[in-house]
């Protein structure tokens, strides 16, 4: 028995669109779109909404955002001088004590491969808020990572700044 090429087209377009649906199923379980993976439990709880409400900036307690690649972690030296005077009954500041010969033992949130070399410096002095790439921080009891720095996280901001063409060269972030 023969079966009529129209009912052959039809199957084909039928397990076209079926393997289109697998194949995308399987791209996202494997490479999720810029969704940031679980976060760490940190040994003291840094509630950033606190010190937003409080009117204290960023740059206060990471100035090296404004003069060096990294962002960096505020020393226990930085936290205490606030803290000798400030909430000193807190259970937490106690802990903060407690480390106070030694960094805290921070766990990374936002992590880059060791292959691309981000500069904070060169998007602050653009302009930059660190919201865009961290979230609102301000409104996190919890600092969870809100984006997964990858390549396209990344070529998606550059392709919409006015220098976008200079900023698709592979040696602006690897070098």
């Amino acid at each position: 028995m023969r079966i009529p090429a129209r009912s052959i087209s039809v199957w084909r377009l039928l397990a076209a669109a079926a393997g289109i649906v697998v194949t995308s199923a399987v791209f996202l379980l494997i490479f999720p779109w810029q969704k940031a993976e679980a976060v760490p439990r940190q040994l003291i709880p840094f509630p950033h909404v606190r010190m937003v409400n409080a009117g204290i900036p960023c740059l206060f307690c990471h100035p090296g955002a404004t003069k060096s690649p990294t962002a960096g972690i505020p020393s226990v030296d930085r936290c205490i001088g606030c803290h000798k005077t400030i909430a000193t009954s807190s259970p937490l500041i106690g802990r903060l004590f407690a480390y106070f010969d030694q960094p805290i033992p921070w766990q990374r949130i936002n992590q880059l491969p060791r292959f691309v070399h981000f500069s904070h410096e060169v998007h602050v002095a653009r302009g930059l808020n660190c919201e865009t790439c961290h979230g609102d921080v301000g409104k996190m009891d919890v600092t969870v990572a809100v984006y997964r720095f990858n390549m396209g996280f990344c070529l998606d901001c550059h392709a919409k700044q006015p220098n976008a063409q200079q900023l698709k060269d592979c040696g602006i972030c690897h070098y």
